[in-house]
C-alpha cells in the first residue's frame, strides 16, 4: 500500500481560529491505526495546541507541506495558501451559494484542487457523520446560564473562552443557583441540541413534559425540550405530521408563544428551514404576560425565526439587549430588555475539547473511507471538486455560483 502524507494545516482565517483537526495525540493515532498514513504538521502561531506539544511526540512540524498529498484544517483556507493538486479537507461554506465564498471555489477549481467539504460529509442514508455541533450546544447552553445570571444578578460564571477546558467550565457551574420555579424550554436535538443537554444534566435540572411546562408551577428549577410537534400547527387543525413538516414547512404555523409566558429562558438549538414560519415573531415577544428573560440562540439565524437575534454577539461580548417595544437593540440590563446571547462560532470558545471531539469523529467516520475502500462513496459524495478542476456531479448545480450568475 502507498505511503499518504497527510498534512494539518495551520488556520490562516481572520480572526484566527485556535481550534485544529487532529490533537498531537489523534496524529499519533491516526499513524498506528492506518500505518500507510505519515502525518506532518505545518507550524502555527495560533493553535490552541503548540507546535511544540506536536514535535514531542515525535510528529515532523515544518512549514513546507508541498510534499503532502491531503492536507486538512478548520475553516476556509485563505486563496493565496492553497496549493494546486492537492487533496483539501475544510470547511469551505460553499455548498450553500454562500456569495462570499464565490472566488474560493472558483480557486479552487482553477487550481485543481479535489475539495472534501466537512459539512458534506455523509453516512449512506445522508446524515451527517462529523462537526462541531455538540460544542455548540455545551458553550451555548452555558452561554445561555451566564447570560441569566448577568439579566438576574443571582450568580455571575466566567466567560467560557476564559476557562482552560471543559472540567473548569464544569466547575464554574457550580455557582448557578436557580431559584425554586425557575422554567427553561429547548429547541432541537441532533448534535447542537444534545450537546445543550449535556449542561442541564450537569446542572441537575429535572425535566418534565412540554404539557406539565405550561400547566403546572415547580419547587425546583426545570427544563423541557420541545420537538417540532410542540411548537409548530398545522394552519388548517389537521394533527401534525412529522414528515410532511420536514419536507416543506409550508401550511405551517408557530404555536411557541404559549412558552414565552411561562419560560424564564429560552435555549434555541433548532435547525430552522426558510420554508417554516418564524418560531417567535416580534409581536409575539410585544404580548402581555411575557416572561422570558433570557434567549440564548445557539442557531443564530439573524432576523429570522427568533425575532429578537437582531445581530450575531461576539465571543468578547457575548450577550445584547433587544427592547420588544421598539425593535431595536438596548442594554441587556435595562428594564423590560430581553438578554440575547447569539454568539455564531461557539466551540472555538472551548478550541481543546472541540478539537478533541471532532478529531475523533474524522479517525471513526472519515478517515477509513479516505484511507481505505469506500462503498459507500462517503468521500466521493463530500468531494464538490476533482483534481481536473471540475465540480462533481453532485455539485453541477454550483456552475452558475462559480460563473457569478
Amino acid at each position: 500500500m502507498s505511503k499518504i502524507k497527510l498534512a494539518v494545516i495551520r488556520e490562516g482565517k481572520v480572526p484566527p481560529d485556535k481550534r485544529v483537526p487532529l490533537t498531537p495525540a489523534q496524529c499519533v493515532e491516526v499513524q498506528q491505526k492506518f500505518p500507510n498514513v505519515e502525518v506532518i504538521v505545518q507550524t502555527s502561531e495560533v493553535r490552541a495546541f503548540k507546535d511544540e506539544e506536536y514535535a514531542s511526540l515525535g510528529l515532523p512540524v515544518v512549514e513546507d507541506i508541498s510534499d503532502c498529498d491531503i492536507l486538512i484544517g478548520v475553516k476556509e483556507v485563505p486563496i493565496k495558501d492553497l496549493i494546486p493538486n492537492k487533496k483539501y479537507m475544510f470547511f469551505s461554506h460553499t455548498f450553500k451559494e454562500q456569495p462570499y465564498n464565490r472566488d474560493l471555489l472558483r480557486a479552487i477549481l482553477d487550481k485543481k484542487i479535489q475539495l472534501i467539504d466537512y459539512e458534506t460529509l455523509t453516512d449512506k442514508n445522508e446524515n451527517r457523520i462529523i462537526g462541531f455541533g455538540r460544542y455548540a450546544g455545551i458553550v451555548g447552553c452555558y452561554n445561555g446560564f451566564l447570560a441569566y445570571g448577568a439579566k438576574t444578578g443571582l450568580y455571575q460564571l466566567k466567560p467560557a473562552n476564559a476557562c482552560e477546558d471543559r472540567k473548569e467550565l464544569e466547575a464554574e457551574l457550580k455557582k448557578v443557583k436557580l431559584p425554586a420555579g425557575t422554567k427553561i424550554v429547548a429547541t432541537g436535538f441532533g448534535r447542537v441540541g444534545n450537546g445543550a443537554r449535556e449542561i442541564f444534566t450537569s446542572l441537575g435540572l429535572k425535566e418534565v413534559s412540554p404539557e406539565d411546562f405550561l400547566d403546572q408551577e415547580f419547587d425546583e428549577a426545570v427544563f423541557t425540550h420541545l420537538k417540532a410537534k410542540h411548537y409548530y400547527g398545522r394552519a388548517d387543525g389537521k394533527p401534525f405530521d412529522r414528515l410532511a413538516f420536514f419536507e416543506s414547512g409550508e401550511g405551517h404555523v408557530s404555536t411557541f408563544d404559549r412558552y414565552l409566558k411561562e419560560a424564564d429562558m429560552y435555549i434555541a438549538a433548532h435547525y430552522w428551514d426558510a420554508s417554516s414560519p418564524f418560531i417567535i415573531s416580534r409581536e409575539d415577544l410585544k404580548m402581555n404576560g411575557l416572561r422570558t428573560k433570557v434567549v440564548a440562540d445557539i442557531s443564530c439565524d439573524i432576523d429570522g425565526p427568533v425575532a429578537c437575534t437582531i445581530r450575531p454577539s461576539t465571543i468578547a461580548k457575548p450577550i445584547y439587549g433587544y427592547n420588544p417595544s421598539t425593535e431595536s437593540e438596548v442594554d441587556p440590563l435595562a428594564d423590560g430588555a430581553i438578554c440575547v446571547m447569539a454568539v455564531d462560532n461557539l466551540p472555538c470558545e472551548l478550541p481543546k475539547d472541540a478539537s478533541e471531539d471532532f478529531g475523533g469523529e474524522l479517525i471513526n467516520e472519515v478517515f477509513p473511507y479516505l484511507f481505505g475502500e469506500d462503498p459507500d462513496r462517503i468521500i466521493e459524495r463530500a468531494s464538490e471538486t476533482n483534481l481536473e478542476g471540475e465540480l462533481m456531479p453532485d455539485y453541477s448545480y454550483l456552475e452558475d455560483y462559480v460563473a457569478g450568475n
